[in-house]
């Protein structure tokens, strides 16, 4: 005999409901899980007695609770070991440290010096004397240098003769820099620069940045007016800033210019150190 046709599913069964049914109770797991779960529970209570019952469910509870106790404290100190971990300040390493080193035509022996003071016409005989009481007692030898500026008489002062003084003492020291540790200017994450007496527009920062093709997203700072303290307080702010951002290079620029813009001549000062420091995670 032939096999009687089997019968269309789409006529017998509506799909549309079936759908329906499905995506209700795929939307609503957690809510319908709890069901089946109470009805179990209702149906067990019913066979054994409420007294049988609750009797059986304190000795479940009692032989599982070393095993909850156990799960909780492992838990616990999972939670504790993050906590320290990521709050914890991370290592931060100095890599390298440059200071310029001028030549010796800049070098200033105290007699030039004395010299070239009785030449300014804002130096009366009472500020020479006060100036060679310093040279004496200040421990600065006969080696000391100062920008070649301030060799004139009468000095140079003016912004672009500070912006080449700038200029020679800041690329000098960062090319010994990256020619020691072998870094490209790419390399560098965050530029913090720290001038106190000279503090033109564009800044030392932006003049470093053009000078070696810095990467467009540089976290770059420029402090100014802040004294002698400003070197401490850029590296406060390197170590502060590599903590935020997990494997990066800053690159600290401590200098002092000391070309005269705009009066008498400033401190002698022959040391300019630039360093270099990451962090690692």
């Amino acid at each position: 005999m032939p096999a009687s046709p089997a019968p269309e599913f789409s006529t017998s069964v509506k799909l549309k409901y079936v759908k329906l049914g499905y995506r209700y109770l795929v939307n609503h797991f957690l809510t319908l899980l709890p069901i089946p779960i109470i009805a179990t529970l209702t149906l067990h209570l019913i066979r054994t007695g409420p007294e049988e019952y609750f009797h059986s469910l304190w000795r479940m509870s009692l032989q599982y609770l070393d095993i909850l106790h156990a799960i909780c404290s492992v838990f616990l100190v999972f939670i504790v070991c993050t906590v320290y971990f990521m709050s914890r300040p991370r290592p931060v390493f100095l890599l390298d440290y440059s200071c310029y080193n001028p030549p010796k035509s800049c070098r200033v022996p105290f007699a030039k010096f004395m010299e070239h003071i009785h030449h300014i016409p804002s130096f009366d005989e009472k500020s020479v004397q006060f100036q060679m009481h310093i040279l004496e007692r200040s421990g600065l030898s006969e080696e000391t240098c100062l920008p070649p500026a301030s060799h004139y008489i009468p000095p140079k002062i003016t912004i672009e003769a500070s912006r080449a003084e700038a200029r020679r003492v800041i690329f000098s020291a960062i090319d010994d820099l990256l020619k020691k540790k072998g870094l490209k200017p790419k390399d560098i994450d965050i530029l913090i620069v720290n001038c106190s007496l000279f503090s033109p527009t564009p800044s030392l920062s932006a003049m470093i940045v053009n000078k070696y093709k810095l990467r467009s997203n540089i976290r770059s700072f420029n402090l100014s007016g802040m004294g002698c303290s400003a070197g401490l307080i850029s590296v406060d702010l390197a170590c502060n800033l590599l903590q935020s951002h997990p494997n990066t290079k800053a690159l600290v620029v401590s200098t002092e210019m000391i070309t005269p813009t705009d009066g008498p001549w400033a401190e002698c000062i022959h040391r300019y150190p630039v360093d270099i420091r990451s962090r690692t995670s």
